[in-house]
């Protein structure tokens, strides 16, 4: 499926907002169709399935961090790219850690919204043709990816991952030994440049470390390049 033939539902109350999006989507080639409030955007999107959400965190009836929450609740993986206010940060920061793809904050540029939503959509189509069933279950040491869930075990244990993390570190195993560059890793991982956002990467793989490795301090698994960047142990100790 080619990316500018993606359907796309836009969540947000305010509906001069929601329809600037809608047309200039539609200019874009998308398909795309709005709603203004949380429970009719749960329902439309379990009724027909769309490529991407785009979510406003402030909604009438049920808000945007709930709703990202309840459809991160069900197997199937939606993506989800928020629209914040500058002075949410902390709901900006929960929105990751609920499963959230990535955010905007308002007001935004609508040629940074379609970059944002050809990078997501494009990561999205690209693992789906990669797709294999040999490698739907990625197991490297004491860790278990499954990519079609977006599960991670640890020591038989689910690790809570945010949408971005997951992604990292699936890029990272099916490439153990490669060295990436932080430029690199925004490139295949964000989808798009970050210009001057290098530290980006740096804070992911932190929080990363924090939640996969025993001792962050002395990583076993994302291991650093000095000089150079990041790349995945090639043997993990068990």
């Amino acid at each position: 499926m080619a990316t500018t033939s993606a359907s796309i539902l836009v969540v947000e109350d305010h509906r001069e907002i929601a329809d600037l999006v809608r047309l200039h989507l539609f200019d874009a080639g998308y398909q795309a169709s709005t709603v203004g409030d949380g429970r009719t955007a749960l329902a439309s999107i379990r009724s027909s399935r769309c490529d991407l959400v785009i979510l406003d965190l402030m909604l009438p009836d049920m808000d945007g961090l709930e709703l990202c929450q309840q459809l991160r609740a069900h197997a199937d993986y939606t993506p989800i790219l928020m629209l914040t206010s500058k002075s949410s940060e902390a709901d900006r920061i929960l929105g990751l850690e609920l499963g959230a793809d990535d955010y905007l904050t308002k007001p935004f540029s609508v040629m940074e919204l379609l970059a944002r939503v050809k990078a997501i959509l494009r990561r999205v189509h690209n693992q789906k043709s990669e797709k294999n069933p040999v490698d739907e279950i990625v197991r490297t040491g004491e860790l278990v990816i499954d990519r079609v869930r977006h599960r991670v075990l640890l020591r038989d244990q689910e690790v809570p991952l945010t949408a971005r993390e997951f992604d990292l570190l699936l890029h990272f195993a099916q490439s153990p030994g490669r060295v990436y560059t932080r430029t690199q890793l925004l490139d295949s991982v964000w989808g798009y440049e970050h210009a001057g956002y290098e530290h980006t990467v740096n804070s992911h793989i932190n929080r990363l470390r924090a939640k996969i490795e025993v001792d962050p301090a002395q990583p076993r698994y994302i291991l650093t390049v000095w000089g150079v960047g990041y790349k995945f142990s090639e043997a993990p100790e068990a």
